[in-house]
This record gives C-alpha cells, structure tokens and sequence, in this order.
C-alpha cells in the first residue's frame, strides 16, 4: 500500500530570501541584508559562495529568543547603522525571512522611524525592502520581489522619455549577463540591466579587500528606468504584479515586453526581434554568424540526439525556456518539473510546444527531487538536465546529469555556463550531444575512440 506524502525531501528548490540576496548584489555598491536569524545568512552565503567561488557578505540582524517575542526592531536599526558605517554603502538591500514574517515584524514602519532617528545626521544609503518568507514561493519569487522592490523604490518618471531600454533578464548567470550587454551595446541603444551581478559575482583578483566588490547596476541608472523607452523582461511564468517592468508599466506607462528566456534559435530570435524593432537597427552581422553555425551544428550533432528522453527540472522559466529548445533539437521532454507552483507552467508549455499531449509530455509543479526520481523510474529517461541538487537521484539511477542553472556545487565553472543567445545555446547543444557520446563510449565493450 502507498502510503500518502505529508513532507517534502529534498526541495526542487531554494529559501526566497537567497533569490534576493543575488539581486541585490547586482546593484552597485550595495549590501544585502537579512531581517532574521544568522543562520539564514550563514546558509546563503554558503550556496552562492559554492555555485559563484566569490566571497560574499551578507548582513544579519541576528536574531535570538528575546527578538521572537519582542520583534526584531532594535536588532534591525542597529544592524543597519552598524553596517552604514563599517561599509559606507550607497545602497542596503533588507530581506525578510521566515522568523521576521511570522512574528509581524512591520519593517517599513522600522525603517521610517529610523530615517527620523537619523534625519539631522550623515546622509543614510538608500534602504531597499523586499519581503521574501522561505515558506512562501522559491528563490525565484525572492529575485524577482527584490527586483521589483528595487525599482518601485528608486524609479522616477522625468520629463521627456529616453531612448533607453530597461532589460530584466531573470536569474541568469554571469556570464549570460556579459553576453546580453555585450548584444546591447552592438545594437548601439542605451540600456539599464537590472539585476547586474555579472562582475560582483564573478570578478577578478583584488590587489587589495573590497568590502563591497566592484560592479552592479547604478542606483542612478534604476532611477531613469521610468522613463525608458520600453521595458524587455525574461519570464514565462512572471505575473504583471511580482514584475519589476509590470511596475514600470503601471507606475509610468513604460510598455512591458515579455520574453521567454531566449534558450534555442526560435526563442533567440524573437529576441533579437524585439530589439530590431525598439532600435530600428538591424541585428549586426556577427549575431548572423552564431545563428548560422548553431544551426549547422544542429545538423551535425543530430544523429547522436534525435529521439533521447530527458527529464528537465529546476525553476519554471528555465524550464519552460530549456523544453522549447529541446523540443526544437529533437530530444523529447518527457517530464517538465519544477518546485515552483505558479500554476502557469503547464500553460506555458503548451503555448510553446501545441502538441504537448500527444507528445505524452508530463508537467509536474511543486514537487520535490522523490517526486522526480519515482516518475524517472518509469518514464526511463536517457540523461537529466538541471542543478546539482539532482546528482544523488542521477548516481543512485545511474543516468547521466546535464548541469545547467543555479546551483552547482559539484562541477567548476558554474557562474560562467552560458544558457541563452545564440551562443549560450551553441554551448547547450554541444554539452548535451558529448554527454550521449560520451554515454554510448562507456556503454560499450570496445570503447569507441571515434564516433
């Protein structure tokens, strides 16, 4: 008899508060800071240290037994003035965790009546509050309200519209965020990248210690976003309302342009687009290059994958993003699973892929890794792809790992895997056709040396 599931093991995803610790460390020159206990902090630091092998600081205020009953606002104010003078930051970046939400803490009435306190003082950094409860949502729903709090809080409608594009790429890698300034800049139009973590999080050798690293969006250049051109916003499943260009849009009247995360020549095209189209500029030449070769590689790589089965999990917009592009490659998705539970995933996929049920494509939201190891027992897929939080179902089912996304603990390189473009793509592709000819090498008895 099977017996009903009470519990989750092992979560298909990470705490909120973390999501908004990443973003705030892309705006430049600022410190994030969790309202709770110091073990929250300490579990941070260690997932983003071990996927981005980057120090990272992240301020606590330290809760103990007396600030549960009591609240945490003395911790909070004294953490903050304790952080504003060791750091001398323009910007702090506050988190709510689960222990500050449970108790009601009411952080934004904290922190006027600590601007009050301090009004006649030194200028205080701008204070940025997200609230991010770890039993509600994943580490994506705390991105994204860290993102959206940042620009809710800095924004400002000026006179006259820019030619500026705002560009919220969703929880991508550093080097996913060098590759999309790099086609910004090409394209010759100002922009404003909102989360960018692509130096602070992958930087080089300090000659001495910062205690904030180099990097990271202005806060000068979040405060022109109200008067952009336009907003282009990564995320299938990302709702107006948790959105920071859904605000842009409201607030301002800054037109919202929604983009799946551009993974495959289909999505990467509807990107460059877009931008075609805001710019009246044609995509340069060199753009026309990765397309040309990914889809020669397409063609050369396809003997080895056509038809595999795979099984894809990790966050809702990578997931959507990733099972278009393999559907494209021809490699059947024949589970699509993610913790998250937007109850927008399946329709996503639909949209993307309309034969999706005579495909026998399975989605699965809110699951967790047992969820995923008891479908792959049956569905028998031929690799997995996503985080390295599925590495023990991928060596106890002995089926190969494809690592994408965040976080990846147990391979090298994390922070600087591409995923979207025409060159993130290309690197896709090429990691996933070795991975079958590397399957097929140790599956034999010969041992091929050339295939």
């Amino acid at each position: 008899m099977k017996h009903a599931k009470t519990a989750t093991q092992n979560a298909c995803k990470l705490c909120n508060p973390l999501g908004a610790c990443l973003a705030f460390r892309g705006i430049e020159n600022c410190v994030p800071f969790l309202h709770g206990s110091q073990g929250c902090a300490t579990y941070i630091r260690r997932y983003l240290i071990s996927h981005y092998k980057e120090p990272i600081d992240i301020a606590s205020s330290n809760f103990h037994e007396e600030s549960a009953v009591f609240g945490g606002s003395h911790n909070l104010q004294v953490g903050l003035k304790n952080v504003t003078e060791q750091y001398k930051p323009d910007v702090i970046g506050i988190a709510t965790t689960c222990l500050t939400e449970t108790i009601g803490d009411d952080v934004p009435l904290i922190l006027r009546d600590y601007k009050k306190a301090h009004k006649n003082g030194s200028p205080l950094p701008i204070m940025i509050h997200a609230s991010t409860p770890s039993y509600q949502g994943s580490h994506i729903d705390g991105f994204h309200a860290a993102v959206r709090a940042t620009v809710k809080t800095l924004a400002e409608q000026g006179t006259e519209e820019l030619e500026l594009i705002n560009l919220f790429p969703n929880m991508v890698s550093p080097a996913d965020l060098r590759y999309l300034k790099e086609i910004l800049t090409d394209f010759g139009v100002p922009f404003m990248l909102l989360p960018d973590y692509s130096q602070t999080m992958d930087g080089g050798p300090w000659g001495e210690y910062h205690r904030i690293p180099p990097g990271g969006t202005p806060a000068s250049a979040i405060t022109a976003a109200g008067s952009a051109r336009a907003s282009i916003e990564f995320g299938s499943t990302l709702e107006a309302s948790k959105s920071a260009a859904g605000y842009l849009q409201e607030a301002f009247g800054v037109p919202r342009h929604q983009l799946s995360l551009p993974i495959g020549i289909k999505e990467s095209d509807k990107f460059f687009a877009l931008l075609e189209t805001l710019t009246g500029k044609a995509r340069p030449e060199k753009y026309e290059d990765e397309r040309r070769r990914l889809i020669d590689a397409y063609a050369d790589g396809h003997k080895y994958i056509f038809e595999k089965k795979v099984i894809i999990y990790g966050e809702e917009d990578l997931v959507v993003g990733m099972t278009a592009f393999l559907q494209e490659i021809g490699i059947t998705p024949v589970l699509c699973a993610s913790g998250g539970k937007s109850g927008l995933l399946k329709e996503r996929i639909k949209e993307l892929i309309p034969e999706m049920d005579e495909l026998e494509i399975k989605i699965r939201e809110g699951v967790d890794f047992v969820d995923i190891e008891d479908e792959a027992k049956v569905l028998q897929p031929d690799f997995l792809i996503g985080n390295s939080k599925g590495y023990t179902m991928s060596r106890k089912n002995n089926i190969p790992l494809i690592r994408i996304g965040f976080p990846i603990h147990d391979r090298f390189g994390g922070q600087r895997a591409h995923h979207i473009g025409y060159r993130g793509t290309q690197e896709l592709f090429d990691r996933i056709v070795n991975t079958v000819i590397e399957q097929r090498q140790n599956a034999s008895s010969i041992g091929y040396t050339y295939m």
